[in-house]
């Protein structure tokens, strides 16, 4: 049996350049490649006569060349080739710009299959840019479904065809299944090396559905049984801190500004049930932006503290960190509650000293960044662990934070909304409390969807604010220009922006940033000294800059709808109104119905439902996990049939073997294993 983590470099057709390419695309290995599934699928076994064509069809069609190819340059830097190619019914001018090779490809009188999308039509001839082709008899790139992968730049569609093409020769179907045979028969799911084989080359769209299937069903079927693994382990370990009731938190919220809303309350008071219980709480709080979960947060550290206990709170990036760290600090401290910072910025000198004064119990609330997990991290009692935004964090991190204590109680949250059925499934080893009113006050942000035809009006829309003294977000989706893709990149962006605003302050950020420099970054424009950041989506989750009141998007068509309703939460935190303008360039119906969406509502668990009803089967790419691995084929919402299936079969496999010990399930926990990149101990 060939080994699946043979290095890719034995592939035949990948050379040292290709394997830089490929790791890339997070491709080391055999397996890796194998099960680099295919982002769309073209069917390109639709055949038409030339005069059944229509402007806007794809189609393939059969037509012999009249005569040889002509090369003509148009511009200095610019060639264009073109033949006429006729069948019994009409004609086709074909054109192809600066690919010359193709005069050696097509000859006169020879016939060839063609696949392509009309341009024009006058009469019976069609006019039919850059089509892709094969010589009659050969069916490489036309006569059949034809799987389409992300890519980066330098790497093609048909190299990565031909190595996926060579993977799965060398595989020659020798996979070992995992999925023992009374779970394919029960269910209805093909076998491995079908689905492996047909979901990268089917035949034919029913062979591609089974393959589908059987991935999907896999994914969720080991997602699942690893979280109910996860809760039955909590009810093992159940027995946890029983807090006091009387901790008097009328005396903290009497110093608050303002009231909390019913939705915080009911929060609290779920919170507050779980701490007093002897059971070991692990609670998710979920809330649009905005909120005010950090209060109720603050809340049960002051209890946690008030009992005796320390409390730590673990956020994602040193800023946000940090902000945390300064608003819980100023509403704790008049309290005698001594809260600390713990991030990778702290010098040799002070970090030995926070750790000493941590293990002492001197410090009671610990906030920082993955620094608080690091090995030398100990505690004197802590009794409640938090982490925020909890998709940013595996379930491996934050089992690591609460393994700091005895027992202690867990509480995650996120500032992204889903469907409480999808929570209740990404989440199955939390109880979910959901704060579902913003505070009274909070400014709506207006939202405007725009064509790119617009680019000068928003360009004086934001001068405008920012020489009324605000500053604004530019997001777009790629941090480098690619020649595959026309989408805005910061760098490319950054360039543009210093042209059109030479008297601004222009500067960029994004993930391939050194950690340092992305919180210096911000601190800068924090404090006003930036007056436009061109970002990645780095700024989903960051900092609060209540002056910032402008967040453009450049191709918001890229983006998912929870995600646009992230990066608009990262304006309107202050005194200031302000606005989110969302640039696309689609004419496509569903990407106007989400821009509509997004125009409508401020509501972050409308937005998720229709983010999720938009997604079609074809996007496997769409979903967050939220704290859990990528799925790879998976979607949580056009899969639900698939997803209930899996639920009833992992009940049933840890009903018939709860530790999966059975030797035709090591397989099932292996991959269990794996998802969640650790030991689980079943």
């Amino acid at each position: 049996m060939v080994d699946l983590k043979e290095n890719i470099q034995f592939i035949k057709g990948v050379g040292p350049a290709r394997v830089k390419l490929l790791n890339k695309l997070n491709i080391f290995t055999l397996e890796d490649i194998i099960t680099y599934f295919p982002r769309d699928y073209e069917d390109r076994g639709i055949y038409k006569k030339i005069n059944e064509l229509n402007v806007g069809d794809i189609a393939c069609f059969k037509a012999v060349a009249i005569s040889k190819p002509t090369v003509a340059r148009i511009k200095k830097n610019m060639t264009i080739t073109k033949v006429i190619v006729r069948d019994e019914t009409g004609s086709a001018l074909l054109t192809w710009f600066n690919q010359d090779y193709v005069k050696n490809q097509i000859y006169g009188a020879e016939e060839y299959t063609f696949y392509g999308k009309v341009q024009k039509k006058i009469g019976d001839r069609v006019e039919i840019s850059a089509p892709i082709f094969d010589k009659e008899g050969e069916n490489k790139n036309t006569g059949k479904i034809i799987p389409l992968y992300p890519l980066t730049n330098g790497m093609t569609q048909n190299v990565i065809r031909g190595i996926i093409e060579n993977a799965l020769k060398l595989c020659d179907n020798s996979f070992e299944d995992f999925l023992p045979d009374w779970i394919l028969k029960e269910y209805d799911i093909c076998n491995l090396s079908f689905a492996i084989n047909n979901i990268h080359f089917p035949e034919e769209s029913k062979d591609f559905l089974k393959a589908r299937k059987r991935v999907a069903f896999q994914e969720l079927l080991i997602l699942q049984l690893g979280l109910l693994n996860l809760k039955e382990r909590g009810k093992i370990e159940d027995i946890g801190i029983s807090f006091d009731k009387n901790e008097n938190i009328e005396e903290f919220l009497n110093t608050l500004p303002f009231k909390l809303t019913n939705a915080q309350m009911r929060a609290w008071n779920e919170i507050k049930k779980d701490m007093e219980s002897n059971k070991a709480m692990n609670r998710l709080v979920q809330g649009d932006v905005g909120s005010g979960k950090t209060i109720v947060a603050c809340m049960a550290m002051y209890k946690a503290v008030k009992n005796g206990y320390q409390a730590s709170m673990m956020a994602p990036t040193a800023i946000l960190a940090t902000q945390h760290y300064e608003n819980i600090s100023k509403l704790l401290e008049p309290f005698g509650i001594k809260c600390a910072l713990f991030t990778s910025a702290l010098t040799k000198k002070q970090k030995e000293q926070l750790l000493q004064q941590l293990k002492n119990g001197e410090i009671d609330i610990a906030i920082g960044t993955h620094a608080l997990i690091e090995e030398n991290i100990e505690f004197k009692n802590v009794g409640l662990v938090i982490t925020d935004e909890q998709h940013r964090f595996g379930v491996r991190q934050r089992s690591k934070l609460s393994s700091k204590g005895e027992k202690v109680d867990t509480l995650v949250m996120t500032a992204t909304p889903i469907p409480r059925t999808l929570a209740l499934i990404l989440y199955g080893d939390l109880d979910i409390s959901i704060i579902d009113e913003l505070p009274p006050g909070r400014q709506k942000i207006d939202t405007y969807a725009v064509k790119k035809n617009m680019e000068n009006r928003i360009n004086d829309f934001i001068r405008k604010e920012i020489k009324s003294g605000r500053q604004a977000y530019i997001v777009c989706p790629l941090v480098e220009e690619s020649d595959l893709s026309d989408l805005k990149s910061v760098e490319a962006m950054f360039e543009h922006y210093k042209n059109v605003f030479p008297d601004l302050k222009v500067e960029f950020l994004h993930g391939k940033m050194k950690n340092k420099e992305k919180d210096e970054i911000m601190s800068t424009f924090k404090d006003g000294k930036i007056d436009i950041l061109i970002s990645t989506t780095v700024i989903e989750v960051g900092v609060d800059v209540p002056n910032a009141t402008l967040m453009i998007v450049e191709n918001a068509e890229r983006f998912g709808l929870a995600q646009l309703h992230q990066l608009r939460g990262r304006v309107g935190r202050g005194k200031y109104k302000s606005y989110c303008i969302l640039k696309y360039d689609s004419n496509s119906d569903i990407v106007k119905q989400r821009m509509n969406i997004m125009q409508e509502t401020n509501d972050g668990f409308v937005i998720s439902e229709e983010d999720l009803k938009l997604r079609g089967p074809g996007d496997f790419f769409g979903t967050m996990q939220h704290g859990v691995p990528e799925f790879k084929v998976a979607n949580l919402f056009t899969d639900m049939d698939i997803l209930k299936e899996a639920q009833e079969c992992s009940k049933k496999l840890l009903a018939n073997d709860p530790l999966l010990k059975m030797p035709e399930n090591a397989g099932i926990k292996a991959k269990i294993a794996d998802l969640f990149s650790e030991k689980l101990e079943l």
